[in-house]
Parts: structure tokens; sequence; C-alpha cells
């Protein structure tokens, strides 16, 4: 029994002894690296350019978020001239390309042409390259783009228009300014909710929301994303929000309400505004969808429930079509052709159109001609193509909780969460009369003229002017020539 408990007391402090050099090694292993991120932010600080650089890795995404870049690029030329302007990307481009991008697609005249600085760790935040824990692993590779990028260019100061709010502390290390625009936040509440309630979405895989345990396990690792998550956010001096409904998310998880504004994004409302209500009597009547082809847009509920709707129409109004418009990267041709796929099955090829790289010229006529648009983005809380359609006169069917809201005691459009609902609005839409419609699409237009890009303009140069003022003095110490 002796030598039992000798043995059992030696086998202790053996495991006691590895533990403590375990713990020792992570130690001196953070103390290295802690020593060499402040030496390497204390190096990037020596090369400081007077440059503003907009951290905004997809440039060719085509979708809101880059006409909020070029239109806060825009912005800032104009306020603080004196600062040179940069956009990290990880696509091809040069500053002319990217000017002439501005223009053709969005109709945004830079004052001159960005500089730009090329990529190369962008494999780092592709979601196809996490297939587990995805946001995590996003956020840390969004980290690591940011040190390539600062590391390459040090701007005095740096903004984020593309959500990645893990950047924000690679930026104050390096000294730099810190700016943002986040269209929504990477975790919220209702992401919680689902998780707690499992029910399976997009980001939510029915092997998890069908598990208790790995429903449990996964809302524990979205508080401690949460944590961080707010932690990251309050690194940026200045925070600017698409909705109401980010901002009181954010206002939550940053905590840090004196500098989050409220900037209602950019739409191109005055050329959609002039477009006539009345819809050409020869032609086939259509819904419109304008949204990237991404998982998050939801075209197959689309789809669903277009099918539905036609299966409730009289032979007479059976000549409707949907129109699917947006932006195709090369990453989404494979959801194209299952999206395709799905037209087949479910009978609906000879009424579905697919519309694919289109630009604003383009993209204005077919709303010309839209009687409603489809918007199914569940957590996008400010959808800019529901702003397109109200400005166009295109009656608008959309999530609850977004931007479809009465404006003085008119309803401008239909709310939806569901394939029945989504269903039976599309049916409203094609099967109401003419002069019904016009009065929804009179009260769509009056709603739209509140996010025109001459407010997002006014708003972004409030919220950006004492910041901008601040890192120009900031250059005034740096050595000439950068």
């Amino acid at each position: 029994m002796h030598e039992v408990m000798q043995w059992n007391v030696m086998e202790l402090w053996r495991w006691q002894g590895l533990v403590a050099g375990v713990l020792g090694l992570v130690i001196i292993f953070s103390g290295m690296l802690l020593a060499g991120v402040l030496l390497w932010g204390r190096r990037r600080r020596q090369q400081m350019q007077r440059a503003v650089a907009f951290f905004h890795p997809r440039t060719e995404d085509g979708g809101g978020g880059e006409r909020v870049l070029w239109c806060a690029v825009r912005a800032v030329q104009e306020l603080a001239p004196e600062l040179s302007t940069v956009v990290y990307t990880v696509d091809v481009a040069t500053p002319e390309s990217l000017a002439a991008r501005a223009l053709d697609l969005f109709g945004v005249k830079l004052p001159r042409c960005p500089s730009v600085v090329m990529l190369q760790k962008g494999s780092w935040i592709e979601p196809k390259s996490f297939r587990r824990f995805t946001i995590l692993f996003q956020s840390v590779g969004s980290m690591v783009l940011a040190w390539e990028a600062l590391s390459k260019l040090t701007p005095v100061l740096f903004v984020d228009t593309s959500g990645y709010a893990f950047t924000y502390a690679i930026a104050r290390v390096a000294g730099s300014f810190v700016a943002c625009y986040t269209h929504y936040p990477t975790i919220s509440t209702d992401m919680l909710a689902r998780v707690c309630s499992r029910a399976s979405s997009y980001n939510n895989d029915t092997k998890i929301s069908s598990s208790f345990w790995l429903s449990t396990a996964k809302v524990w690792y979205y508080r401690l994303l949460a944590q961080l998550y707010g932690w990251a956010g309050r690194c940026a001096h200045v925070g600017m929000v698409n909705s109401s409904w980010t901002y009181n998310h954010i206002i939550k998880l940053w905590r840090s309400p004196d500098r989050i504004f409220l900037v209602y994004p950019p739409c191109d409302t005055l050329t959609l505004e002039a477009l006539p209500l009345d819809r050409p009597k020869l032609q086939l009547p259509y819904i419109i969808s304008v949204a990237g082809f991404r998982p998050e847009k939801a075209h197959t509920l689309q789809l669903l429930a277009f099918g539905k709707a036609l299966e409730k129409l009289s032979l007479e109004h059976k000549r409707a079509r949907l129109k699917l418009v947006g932006y195709c990267r090369p990453e989404d041709e494979q959801r194209i052709q299952s999206l395709r796929d799905k037209c087949k099955e479910l009978g609906l090829e000879p009424y579905v159109e697919f519309h694919l790289r289109v630009g604003d010229r383009e993209k204005a006529e077919l709303l010309g001609g839209a009687i409603g648009g489809l918007h199914t983005m569940a957590d996008e809380h400010f959808g800019i193509s529901v702003v397109e359609y109200m400005a166009a006169g295109v009656v608008p069917i959309g999530p609850k909780l977004d931007i479809v809201v009465d404006e003085g005691g008119q309803k401008p459009g239909f709310l939806a969460t569901s394939i029945s609902e989504y269903a039976e609005a599309i049916y409203q839409v094609l099967t109401m009369p003419n002069y019904e419609r016009l009065k929804l699409a009179e009260a769509a237009k009056l709603s739209a003229s509140r996010f025109s890009e001459s407010r997002f303009n006014s708003a972004f140069k409030k919220a950006m002017g004492p910041l901008l003022d601040q890192a120009v003095r900031h250059t005034s110490v740096l050595p000439k020539g950068r």
C-alpha cells in the first residue's frame, strides 16, 4: 500500500511538472508573439503614409457594399484632397480600372483614381476554405490579410467597408486611425436565437440543429465570438452602420455609442425615381429579384414561392415571369447552375430568366418594367435592392424588419418570411388592379427618397469629418516624401 501511494505521489508530481512546463512554454510563446507584434507595429508607425486606405478585399462583388465603397472613396477625396486614397484588394485591378468600374457600374465619378495595393492572401477570408468554425477562421484570416495589407502600406487612416471587425486591432497596432462601415454584424442576437431554437438555415447546418448537444455547444461558441467581436469593434475610432437594426445590435455588442453613427447606404434614387409608374401594357408582367448569387440571398426560396404563386394564378395571369438579376462572381457559377437545375425540377424554365453581371443602365431598364420586387435575405435588415425597387415604383416584397414600413399611413409594399407568405404576396401583386398597384408604387417612391446618394454623402462626411481632420493634423509630423 505504501509503495502504491508513493508511486501515485510521484506520478502526480510528474504530471504537475508536465503541466507547468506546457504553461511555461505557452507564456513564453505568447510573450514572444506579443513582442513581435509590438515590434512590427513600431516599424509600421515609422513608415506611415499620408493616405486613407480602404479595406475592401472583394472589389468585384458588384453589390450594394461596393457602391458604399466608391461613394465613401469619393467623399474622402472631397473632404481631404491632401491625402491620397488607396484600396486594398485581392482582385486584379489598376487605379484606372477601379475608377472606370465605379463609374460604369454605379455611376460614381471619382475626383481622382485611387491607388491599388494587391493582396495575395485572399484565400484566408474565403468561406470555402473553412468548412467548420467558418466565422472564427474567417475572422482570424481577415487579421492575416490585414497584416499583409498594412505591411505593404500603412495609412494614417484605415477604413473597413466589408465588415471585418477583427482587422481593427491590427490597424491600431500599426498606428492608424480606424473607421468602418458595417452593413450587418458578424454576430447578432438573431443568429443566437436561431441556434437556440434549433432552426436550420444557410449558417446553421441540419446536423447541428437536430442535436441538442451540438446546438448548445454552438450557442456557447457564438457567445464567445460575440465577446471577441465586441472587443474588436471597440478598436474603431468611428463606426458607421446602415440601419437602426444594425445600430442597436452594434451598440449592444461594441458598447461604444458615442462613436457609432447611423448612415443610410447610398442608392441611385434620382435615376430610378425618374422612371414612370405605369408599365408597358404589351409586355409580359414580371417580378424582379436584384441580389448577388450567394447562399444567404435565398434564391431557392424565391423559386419555390414563385412556383407556388403560379399554381394559384388563372390562365390570364400565368404569363408572368420572374427575372433574377445580380452580379455573378466566378465562385457563384456553380450556385447559378444549381438554381437553373431547380427551375427545371420545378417546371419553371419557361418562366424564369437570369440576368447576370448587369450594369446600372440595364438594371434600371429591368426595374422600369417590373411590377413587383423580391428580397429574401432574412438577416439583411437594410436591403439596398428594396430601396431600388421603391425608387423605381416596383412594389417590394421583403422580409419582416426590413425597410418596407408605413409612410403616412400608406404601406408601400408587402412583408413576408415563409414560402407561403412570399407566394401569397407575389399572387397579390400580380393580380391586383392597376390603380391599386399605382397607389402602392407612389407610396414606395416617396419612402425611397430617404436613401439618396446625396444624403449618404452628407451623413458620411458629418461622421468622418472630425476623424479626417485629426488624421490630416497627424500627417504634419510625418517626414516629407511619405
